[in-house]
C-alpha cells in the first residue's frame, strides 16, 4: 500500500488502545454462521476472536486522508480502525508490528464491501455512514444495564455507553439533522426492502438521536419497546387511532387531561367509538362496563390531572385482561422513576415527556412504552400520520433524563413538605396529594408508588379574584401551563385551561374557581416555603 512506508515514518507506533470496562459480566453469544460476535452492549466485534466491544480506539489525525482512494470511499475513519483492532486481535503478536501492516490488512479486509445484492459470506465490515458515525445493530436480549440497580444511573447511560445505537467517539449522542437515508447503490436499496440491511430510509421512519431517547424511556420502563411522538397529545391520539377499531367501547376516567376528554368526546365518536367514563375508584363502575360491551382499552391517568387521583393498577389489569381489553396508563405525574405501570400489570404506559422527562420547559413530546407487537401497531399508524419528533427535541430529552433522577429526589422532597405545609394554614380549604393521608387513595399510593412527584393542587379559602391575588403574589413560579421542569410553575385551572367555560360548567368537572395547580421545581425548598407563606398572608 503506498501510503505504508509515509505512515511508518510519521507515526512510527501501532494505533494505541485503551480497555474499557466490560459492563454486562455476561458471556457473548455468538453468531457462527457471520463470524460475528455481539457483546452485551450490541457492539460488534469481527472475525475470528473479533474486536472486543470494550476496545476503544485512538487513530492518530489525518488517518483517513492517508488511506487509499478504495478505501475512503467504503468506510469511515472509524470502521477501517475496526478492521484494524480486529486484525490484532486476532493474531496478539500483530499488536507490536509495524503501523504500515495494520493499515495494510486493513485495506485487505475492506475489499468485501462492495457486494452484489444479498448476504454474502465472509463479509465483516459494516457499511458505515460518511459522517464517520457507523450503525450497528439494536441492544441484544440480554440488557448490558442490568449490572445497575439505580434507575438514574439507568436513565443517564441507557441507550448510549450501554449500548449505542451508532458507535461514536463522541461522548453525547450526536444530533442527526437528516431528513432522509441514502443508499451507495441500488443493490443496497433492494437489501434494505428484503429487509438485508438496516436503515430508516426517510426522516419520519426513524432517526438515530430518536432512537437512544426512546431507549433511554424503554430501560427505565422495563418495556420492549418505546415509540416517541412530537407530542403527549400526539402519542395519545395516536395510540388510541391505533388500538382502538372503528365501532370499538373504551373505557376512561372522570379527572384527566382536557384535551384528552375533549378527543374522547368529540373525535373518537366520528369513527363510533363510545367511551364509559368512571370514577377512578369505580371498581364496580369498570365492571360493570366490561360486562356490558366489548371494551377494548381502559385509558387513565394515575395520578390524574389535576386532583392527582390515583387507579389500582393490578387490579384493573387484571380484571381487563379477563375481558380481553389493554390498559394504558399515562403515567406524566408519575414518572417512570415514581411508578412503574408495565410492571404493575399495565400493557401500555404513556408520557407527555415535556414534563418530567424532558424536565427543563424547553420541549415538547410524547412516548409510549409496551410490547413490541403494541408498539409496533401504533408506530405504524404514526409513520403514516406523521407527528415525529425533531432530532433537535430528541437530543433535548436524552440530556434532561440525565438529571432526571437528581430532579425527582428534590421534587418528591418539596411536594410532599409543602403538601403538608399547605393542609396545615388556615387560609387552604383542601390539598390534593397523595403523599398525604387525607388522599382518597394514599395507601393506594403508597404501595405502587415509589414517591408522589412534585405537583400539588390545593383550594385556598377564597373566590376567583383572590385566588387570583395569591397566584399573583408569589414571587418564584411561573404563571404557565404545563408543569415538571426545574422552574416551578403555578397556575388556576378554572382561568389557565377552563376560561371558555362558565363556572358551573367548570364545577362539573371539579374545577372550582379557587382551585391552585402547583408545580414545584428544584428551587431551595426553604425559599418556597417562604414565597408561598406571604403570598398567603397577602388574602
Amino acid at each position: 500500500m503506498a501510503v505504508s512506508s509515509t505512515f511508518a515514518r510519521v507515526f512510527p507506533s501501532p494505533f494505541e488502545c485503551r480497555s474499557d470496562p466490560d459492563f454486562s459480566g455476561a458471556p457473548r453469544p455468538e453468531n457462527a454462521s457471520s463470524g460475528r460476535k455481539i457483546g452485551a452492549g450490541g457492539v460488534r466485534s469481527y472475525g475470528g476472536g473479533g474486536m472486543s466491544s470494550s476496545l476503544i480506539l485512538r487513530f492518530p489525525p489525518n488517518f483517513v486522508r492517508q488511506l487509499s482512494t478504495k478505501a475512503r470511499r467504503n468506510c469511515s475513519n472509524i470502521g477501517v480502525a475496526q478492521v484494524v483492532a480486529a486484525s490484532w486481535s486476532n493474531n496478539p503478536a500483530a499488536a507490536a508490528a509495524p503501523a504500515a501492516k495494520a493499515v495494510d490488512a486493513a485495506s485487505a479486509a475492506l475489499a468485501p464491501v462492495e457486494v452484489a445484492t444479498g448476504v454474502e459470506e465472509g463479509v465483516l465490515v459494516e457499511e458505515s455512514c460518511c459522517n464517520g458515525v457507523k450503525k450497528i445493530e439494536s441492544l441484544s436480549d440480554e440488557k448490558p444495564y442490568s449490572f445497575l440497580s439505580c434507575d438514574g444511573s439507568v436513565a443517564i447511560h441507557a441507550g448510549e455507553r450501554l449500548g449505542r445505537g451508532v458507535v461514536s467517539d463522541a461522548l453525547t449522542t450526536p444530533i442527526f439533522n437528516t431528513s432522509a437515508y441514502f443508499f451507495k447503490t441500488t443493490a443496497e436499496l433492494i437489501d434494505f426492502k428484503e429487509k438485508r440491511r438496516a436503515s430508516f430510509e426517510y426522516g419520519r421512519y426513524g432517526n438515530y438521536t430518536t432512537v437512544v431517547a426512546e431507549e433511554k424511556i424503554s430501560a427505565l420502563e422495563g418495556a420492549e419497546s418505546t415509540l416517541i411522538l412530537a407530542s403527549g397529545m400526539t402519542a395519545s391520539t395516536v395510540m388510541l387511532l391505533a388500538l382502538v377499531p372503528a365501532g370499538g367501547h373504551i373505557v376512561t376516567t372522570t379527572d384527566c387531561y382536557r384535551k384528552t376528554r375533549i378527543f374522547i368526546e368529540t373525535i373518537l365518536p366520528k369513527m363510533g367509538i363510545t367511551a364509559t367514563v368512571i370514577d377512578p375508584a369505580d371498581i364496580e363502575g369498570l365492571e360493570s362496563a366490561l360486562n356490558k360491551n366489548k371494551v377494548t382499552l381502559f385509558f387513565t391517568e394515575s395520578p390524574t390531572n389535576p386532583f392527582l387521583r390515583c387507579v389500582d393498577i393490578e387490579l384493573v389489569s387484571k380484571l381487563c385482561h379477563d375481558k380481553g381489553a389493554l390498559v394504558c396508563i399515562d403515567g406524566t405525574f408519575a414518572t417512570p422513576l415514581n411508578q412503574k405501570a408495565l410492571s404493575l400489570g399495565a400493557d401500555i404506559v404513556l408520557h407527555s415527556a415535556t414534563k418530567y422527562i424532558g424536565g427543563h420547559n424547553d420541549v415538547i413530546a410524547g412516548c409510549i412504552s409496551g410490547s413490541e407487537k403494541l408498539i409496533s401497531a401504533v408506530r405504524n399508524l404514526h409513520h403514516i400520520l406523521g407527528g415525529l419528533l425533531n432530532p433537535n427535541a430528541a437530543y433535548l430529552i436524552i440530556r434532561g433524563m440525565k438529571t432526571l433522577h437528581l430532579r425527582i429526589q428534590q421534587q418528591n422532597s418539596t411536594g410532599l413538605r409543602m403538601a403538608e405545609i399547605l393542609e396545615a394554614h388556615p387560609k387552604v380549604i383542601r390539598v390534593y396529594y397523595p403523599g398525604l393521608p387525607s388522599h382518597p387513595e394514599h395507601h393506594l399510593a403508597k404501595r405502587q408508588m415509589t414517591g408522589f412527584g412534585g405537583v400539588v393542587s390545593f383550594e385556598v379559602d377564597g373566590d376567583l379574584l383572590k385566588t387570583a391575588k395569591f397566584v399573583d403574589a408569589l414571587k418564584i413560579p411561573y404563571i404557565a401551563p404545563s408543569f415538571g421542569g426545574c422552574e416551578s410553575i403555578v397556575d388556576q385551572p378554572a382561568i389557565m385551561s377552563y376560561w371558555d367555560l362558565c363556572q358551573s360548567d367548570r364545577a362539573k368537572f371539579g374545577i372550582l374557581d379557587n382551585l391552585v395547580r402547583f408545580s414545584f421545581g428544584v428551587e431551595d425548598f426553604e425559599d418556597l416555603k417562604a414565597d408561598v407563606l406571604q403570598a398567603l398572608e397577602t388574602i
